[in-house]
């Protein structure tokens, strides 16, 4: 009886220095969750605080640090960015961005709408979505990749919001530094523009891979310039939602410090006689030029046509098309 009352005490005591052991892990597991916490609220303050000047002023309203137990990441009721130098301006709702404890280095984010946005002599303008979302994995001295997507996008006037210029079913946006250069990708579907603006244009899916050389230093850049940059489009196709007809082109191009464009660009048309019905509806001044362009795409069958652009003078061959202004 005795040997029985000393082997249930014994297990007594095992089960509260268990009991103990757990309750200890768990406060100094929410102490340092807490502290990290803290140490998040006062990184972000003190990274707007130094991003803040020469024109630029980002605002991030209440930080605040979420996701205990399991995650952890920064809250804001409303965000704000602008650059005074380049006149250009975002204000848009909430922030939540969220990491888990275990894969501290990948963070996903989401941002409410709408969201205002001042261009340089342009109109203000107003985006909505549906759902916005961006991941990112930190690295140094750059994040290895930076992705977002978007979801029923709506583009419009800000005192005009009922009447969009633009709307989309969804769009990605793709990006990471490779050595000193920027590889992007982008995509979208079903993107449609306001009638008035093109009417006839059907809706349109599109997608758009490329690399722009020394492209980080564009980035640090805090008014950039695309002059005097260069590239390579790997691909950039655009059709006609749910249909063949499209066309795609690839090659480099430079923008000179003067803004005029050089490229050797390799141009493929899809279904080209349904393309020239369409561009035909929306340019019908144009409509002869666009009859025999198509003609002469249907008679190259799959084989690419060699475009050339020197100093914002477009060739076909030989064959001048006509000039790029400078951008």
């Amino acid at each position: 009886m005795a040997s029985r009352t000393g082997t249930e005490s014994r297990f007594g005591r095992r089960m509260i220095l268990l009991a103990a052991a757990i309750a200890i892990a768990v406060f100094a597991y929410t102490a340092a969750w807490f502290y990290l916490a803290h140490m998040l609220e006062q990184r972000t303050a003190a990274t707007l605080a130094a991003f803040n000047g020469n024109g630029v002023r980002a605002f991030c309203e209440e930080p605040e640090a979420r996701g205990y137990p399991f995650r952890i990441g920064l809250f804001c009721r409303s965000v704000y960015y602008e650059n005074g130098r380049g006149g250009i301006s975002v204000r848009a709702g909430a922030l939540r961005s969220a990491a888990q404890v275990y894969q501290p280095f990948r963070i996903v984010g989401e941002l409410d709408g709408p969201a205002t946005i001042r261009l340089p002599f342009a109109a203000a303008l107003e985006a909505r979505w549906e759902n916005l979302r961006a991941s990112t994995r930190l690295a140094r001295p750059l994040p290895e990749r930076l992705s977002a997507e978007g979801r029923q996008m709506v583009l419009s006037y800000e005192e005009g919001a009922d009447a969009p210029l633009a709307t989309a079913e969804a769009v990605q946006f793709h990006a990471r530094p490779l050595g000193e250069d920027l590889e992007a990708a982008a995509s979208f579907s079903a993107l449609a523009l306001d009638e008035q603006l093109t009417p006839g244009l059907p809706p349109l899916d599109g997608r758009m891979r490329m690399t722009l050389n020394d492209g980080l230093s564009l980035l640090a850049d805090s008014s950039p310039d695309l002059r005097g940059q260069s590239g390579t489009i790997q691909e950039l196709t655009v059709g006609i939602a749910g249909e063949k007809a499209g066309f795609a082109l690839s090659g480099p191009v430079a923008i000179g410090s003067n803004g005029l464009i050089d490229a050797d660009l390799a141009v493929r048309v899809d279904d080209p006689a349904a393309v020239g019905r369409f561009l035909a509806e929306i340019f019908p001044d144009a409509r002869d030029e666009i009859t025999t362009a198509a003609a002469a795409f249907s008679g190259l069958g799959d084989a690419p046509l060699q475009l050339r652009i020197t100093r914002g003078r477009v060739f076909a061959g030989f064959i001048p098309l006509g000039r790029i202004p400078p951008l």
